[in-house]
């Protein structure tokens, strides 16, 4: 039996980068003939990190209202939850703690975006990879992967391979499996992101080896397009099914933390 298929990575306007309502984006995956969605927009951060791409602090109140507007509105057609996609950078943990604690979340995603200064999967910055030894740029991305994994504070890790989003492929792959192995041992789930696809490296993150990898190790997969605008909802569901089944990989879903399926 099918499980409810879910999309569970999905922004809003507040973040800075996404266009529509929440609203548009639930009826989007209403019509998509999707169970439910869960809005996990880009957390506030203190105030020096990444502040154009994220809600402020002082906006989270406003992101928890709009999203539990919608899930009133949609009541009984659409399973609709609140999540957030958090980031790990050394030195905000406590921050993030303190913003996880401030209200019930369905769902947490635990992202890498940064190495040190450098935001590298925003295209502003795709040119410095020219300059970067790729070997080391893998090593020292998994790192801060294993790092958010052991923090606690999150539900999956997202969007794995992160760094092959222009097209810079990891040629070695034994940091990304170490961290498959601490994903494992610290009971988290991934983030099957479909966005990959609509990207320049046209496929879905994680690759199919990792998904395969991360299978073998019995690690789950939640269903993701990344979702920036509404028409991106259950973007490439479909294929995305086909090989989270063909490599073997379980799909579950989370609601007040918990994970299903």
């Amino acid at each position: 039996m099918t499980p409810p298929l879910f999309d569970s990575h999905l922004h809003t306007p507040l973040c800075g980068h996404a266009t529509g309502h929440p609203r548009e984006y639930a009826q989007a995956a209403l019509d998509a003939g999707l169970a439910g969605l869960c809005f996990t927009d880009h957390m506030p951060m203190p105030a020096w990190y990444d502040a154009p791409w994220r809600m402020r602090l002082d906006q989270l109140g406003e992101y928890v209202d709009t999203v539990r507007g919608v899930q009133a509105e949609y009541a009984g057609r659409l399973t609709v939850q609140l999540g957030l996609e958090a980031d790990f950078h050394p030195g905000t943990e406590r921050f993030v703690e303190r913003v996880l604690n401030s209200h019930e979340w369905d769902y947490v995603i635990g992202s890498v975006h940064y190495l040190g200064a450098w935001g590298f999967d925003n295209p502003e910055f795709a040119a410095e990879y020219d300059g970067r030894d790729l070997g080391g740029l893998y090593h020292d991305y998994y790192a801060l992967v294993e790092g958010a994994a052991r923090t606690g504070l999150f539900d999956s890790i997202g969007h794995l391979d992160l760094p092959k989003k222009f097209g810079h492929r990891d040629t070695e792959g034994y940091a990304a499996l170490h961290a498959l192995d601490v994903v494992a041992e610290n009971g988290l789930s991934l983030d099957f992101n479909t966005a990959g696809w609509r990207k320049p490296v046209a496929e879905a993150y994680p690759a199919p080896d990792l998904t395969r990898a991360a299978a073998e190790r019995g690690i789950p997969f939640v269903l993701g397009s990344d979702a920036h605008r509404p028409e991106e909802v259950g973007f490439h569901f479909t294929e995305a099914l086909k090989e989270l089944h063909d490599l073997g990989a379980r799909v579950v879903t989370y609601a007040g933390r918990i994970r299903h399926g």
